[in-house]
């Protein structure tokens, strides 16, 4: 499976990921406006064999699939970012 992954320009470390290239028509308006402009990092294919930073490929499979898009949010321990509770 193709996706495509973005790259929030309001929020550091947080990614969206596509299943298709520049198909937001699933991304709720709200997720949108928090991540700002959105700036093409990479495309890539994800196969049982890959492995992603911080999620599963299953998982991202799944999501691309069931919503259309993965949300990769940063980890909770970022310095600067805080703990979110």
């Amino acid at each position: 499976m193709e996706c495509w992954i973005y790259k929030g320009t309001r929020r550091d470390e947080t990614y969206l990921y596509l299943a298709a290239p520049d198909d937001l028509s699933r991304v709720p308006p709200q997720l949108l406006d928090a991540l700002g402009p959105l700036e093409l990092v990479m495309s890539l294919t994800l196969t049982p064999d890959r492995r992603l930073a911080r999620a599963s490929v299953e998982q991202v499979q799944r999501a691309l699939d069931q919503r259309g898009f993965y949300l990769q949010l940063p980890p909770v321990d970022m310095p600067g970012q805080g703990r979110i509770q």
